[in-house]
C-alpha cells in the first residue's frame, strides 16, 4: 500500500485482475486500481532489480521495457498495462548467459555502487531496439533520462558503444 492509501480505502476500491507476461512468464494478479508497475514488480513479484530511486520519474532507476520501449515504472499504473509484455534486468540473461549489455557493463566496469544499473541497462537496451542512437552524442542524449550519482557515465558509454559496434558487425 502506497503512503496516500489507507486501509480503510482497500475496502472501498474493488481489486482489479491485471495480466502481464513478465520476463516470458504470464502472471495474473488482483491489485489496488493505484498501484504502480514498479510497485507490483518489487513487492508483488519479488522481482527487485528495478530500483525505486526518486518515485517521480527523474532518476531512471526503475526503468523497465514495456511492449519493447523503455518507462519509468514509478510512473504509470500497472492496470494500465493489461495483456502487456514487460522485461525487466532480471528477464535479461538467458540461464547463467548474461546478455551482451550486462557482459559489456562488468567488462567496462560501468557501474560503481550499481544502484542505477538495472535501469541503465534497460534503458540502454530500449535504445538499441529502437535504433536511432549510433553516435556518442546521440548515446548520451538518449541515456540522459538514467542519472548514476556515481558518475560511471564515460563507462555506461563505452558498454553501449561496445554492443552497437558488436550488433553491427554480426550478420543477419
Amino acid at each position: 500500500m502506497n503512503a496516500t492509501a489507507t486501509d480503510e480505502d482497500e475496502g472501498r476500491f474493488a481489486a482489479h485482475a491485471v495480466t502481464l507476461t513478465v520476463n516470458g512468464q504470464r502472471r495474473q494478479v488482483e491489485i489496488q486500481p493505484w498501484v504502480t508497475l514498479l510497485d507490483l514488480l518489487r513487492e508483488r513479484l519479488g522481482l527487485t532489480g528495478s530500483k525505486k530511486g526518486c518515485d517521480h520519474g527523474q532518476c531512471g532507476a526503475c526503468t523497465v521495457l514495456v511492449n519493447g520501449h523503455r518507462i519509468n515504472a514509478c510512473l504509470t499504473l500497472a492496470v494500465m498495462h493489461e495483456g502487456a509484455e514487460v522485461i525487466t534486468v532480471e528477464g535479461l540473461a538467458e540461464g547463467d548467459a548474461l546478455h551482451p549489455l550486462q557482459a559489456a557493463f562488468i567488462e567496462h566496469d560501468a557501474f560503481q555502487c550499481g544502484y542505477c544499473t538495472p535501469g541503465q541497462i534497460c534503458s540502454a537496451l530500449g535504445l538499441i531496439v529502437e535504433g536511432e542512437a549510433r553516435s556518442a552524442d546521440e548515446i548520451r542524449e538518449a541515456m540522459s533520462g538514467n542519472l548514476c550519482r556515481c558518475g560511471a557515465y564515460p563507462n555506461i558509454l563505452a558498454a553501449i558503444e561496445q554492443v552497437l559496434a558488436d550488433d553491427e558487425r554480426r550478420p543477419e
